[in-house]
């Protein structure tokens, strides 16, 4: 079995990947991306999984490890595995300011596609790929809500712990959890 952290960018997936591996559960990290001002305690990510799409072989690695992938390359894993996929669900326009406010500090030029617009695609998107999740013989899907896991995070921790079907430390999950971080309100 793989465990699978998903969802749109900046919808908390960092967040779960700490809780996971407070709970001692292995993570697939390649630490390239380090730590920021938009993400102070990292990005927890594998560049490979950026061009899934192109090479999926590697995910063999993953395997009885936790590894977060965006949302749009989930049509992308192979078959032949297992996965339990936690799916990281935040408010669009929540996701849309965070995003705004790490291409403005980064001092990147903003593609200049209106909110509206692309509150509209990112819904389309889940719409599509939540329908997809449920056709997929090999994977089961938890859905988290980051705002609820910021509010009480260890009813998040427990519905975890009951997907995954693991004894987890519940303590330790909830020790990770910092409303301080959340920035993006709404």
């Amino acid at each position: 079995m793989i465990i699978v952290v998903s969802g749109l960018p900046r919808s908390g997936t960092s967040m779960m990947m700490k809780m996971l591996e407070a709970a001692n559960i292995p993570v697939l990290i390649d630490e390239i991306r380090e730590a920021d001002e938009d993400n102070l305690e990292g990005y927890y990510e594998d560049e490979r999984t950026k061009s899934l799409h192109k090479n999926n072989s590697w995910i063999r690695e993953a395997e009885d490890k936790a590894v977060k992938i965006i949302s749009y390359q989930l049509t992308h894993l192979p078959k032949k595995y297992n996965y339990r996929i936690i799916f990281m669900e935040r408010r669009i326009d929540e996701i849309l300011a965070s995003q705004n406010k790490m291409i403005q500090r980064r001092g990147e030029s903003a593609d200049n596609i209106p909110d509206t617009i692309m509150a509209r695609l990112f819904k389309k998107h889940l719409k599509e790929i939540n329908l997809w999740l449920l056709e997929q013989p090999n994977i089961d899907t938890l859905y988290i809500n980051y705002n609820e896991t910021l509010d009480n995070p260890e009813s998040s921790a427990e519905k975890i712990t009951k997907f995954l079907q693991k004894d987890l430390d519940i303590e330790k999950m909830m020790q990770v959890v910092d409303p301080n971080l959340y920035r993006q309100r709404k």
